[in-house]
């Protein structure tokens, strides 16, 4: 793990014996999430859709607080919290062990090493096909990261599916059948109780993953310096919320077993050193960043740091 030089002063920033802020997201969330369902069976209409949308990004948001063991340090209880498939996709399971995996930050953007990077290495670039080249530096806009990296995300999830070999891992089946078959009954409760038909739903759940990653649009950049790599952005409140404050993201690899709640006053105390620590990577909100890169792309889709 990569540290910025100097420790803050924590001692008002510690996690609660109690971690209520984390509970009660949770039972916000899924009290929300049954709401919006019972509003949809009440009147279909686009508003609950819409609702359904934010609530299914917010849920993976949770996740990533459930596999850092917040609210709890029980494993198994975490997991529970984090199994339902709300947002469809992605198994809990392989979501723990691919953003585990991403916290390495001194490989942090190396394409096939780090499992989130969404660069690609310059050989593999030069052989594509110029559709490929767009679709690759599309996604560095705002626009084609909304619209077209959740379904770059589905092709590589459902690739690892058709992949046999895959199977004949236990703890790849288990994963994948547990999950299907808590996906399978909750389509089936959702039409049968709301009237939703499962398309609507799965089709919905693309947005969910399309406001989620908008929070990673530029999250990370190749430099050489690992601490370089990691954003700082001051964004608004209800981006915090929504994003459980992963925003101010430096801090986050810095202190990856921090929940949440506690990061904005870690970040405030120490503003300084980690916006000089990760070489002024920062941004002063999403909209201003969105805005200014929604046809325009970011930054190349080429990983040019070497290891």
């Amino acid at each position: 793990m990569v540290h910025m030089n100097r420790q803050p002063n924590l001692a008002s920033v510690q996690p609660l014996a109690i971690e209520w802020p984390t509970w009660l997201v949770i039972i916000s969330l899924y009290s929300g999430w049954l709401a919006t369902l019972a509003w949809y069976a009440h009147a279909p209409a686009f508003g609950p859709l819409i609702l359904l949308v934010v609530l299914g990004a917010w849920y993976l948001s949770l996740q990533h607080e459930l596999v850092h063991k917040h609210p709890t340090h029980n494993l198994r209880l975490n997991r529970a919290l984090g199994l339902l498939p709300i947002a469809v996709w992605y198994p809990f399971d392989v979501y723990r062990d691919s953003h585990l995996a991403h916290h390495r930050d001194e490989l942090l953007t190396f394409p096939g090493i780090d499992p989130e990077s969404n660069y690609t290495e310059p050989a593999d670039y030069a052989q594509s096909s110029s559709l490929w080249r767009f679709l690759l530096n599309a996604q560095r806009t705002s626009v084609g990261r909304f619209f077209i990296t959740p379904a770059f995300s589905i092709a590589n999830l459902l690739q690892s599916l058709m992949q046999l070999e895959n199977w004949r891992s236990a703890a790849f089946r288990t994963t994948w059948l547990q999950h299907l078959a808590l996906l399978a009954a909750m389509l089936w409760a959702i039409e049968h109780f709301t009237g939703m038909s499962a398309w609507i739903y799965v089709s919905i759940s693309y947005f969910m993953l399309s406001v989620a990653f908008m929070r990673s649009f530029y999250e990370h950049r190749p430099a050489a310096n690992p601490m370089h790599r990691i954003v700082i952005n001051e964004a608004g409140w209800p981006w915090r919320l929504l994003y459980l404050n992963n925003n101010f993201h430096a801090v986050h690899h810095e202190r990856p077993g921090l929940p949440w709640y506690a990061i904005p006053a870690v970040y405030w105390q120490e503003r300084e050193r980690y916006i000089n620590g990760n070489g002024h990577f920062f941004f002063k909100g999403y909209m201003r960043l969105f805005a200014s890169h929604a046809v325009k792309p970011i930054d190349s889709a080429q990983q040019i740091t070497r290891l």
